[in-house]
């Protein structure tokens, strides 16, 4: 008896956790998406800083000395 009660107990916690893990995926790769893009556009600033910074320093340095 006892172990038609877990068995049941176990299928249902099977089929509820499975039910829950095909629906999250979807949201999981919105969030994922979302991440990435942030993540791309704060590297692309970085970038375009890193690269201001080191053109900014040569500017003066390119310049006759008197």
């Amino acid at each position: 008896m006892i172990r038609t009660i877990a068995a049941a107990l176990a299928a249902f916690a099977l089929v509820s956790f499975g039910a829950l893990a095909e629906d999250k995926p979807a949201a999981d790769a919105k969030a994922t998406e979302k991440k990435a893009d942030k993540k791309a556009k704060k590297d692309e600033k970085k970038a375009e800083k890193k690269a201001e910074k080191a053109e900014a320093p040569a500017a003066p340095a390119a310049a006759p000395a008197k």
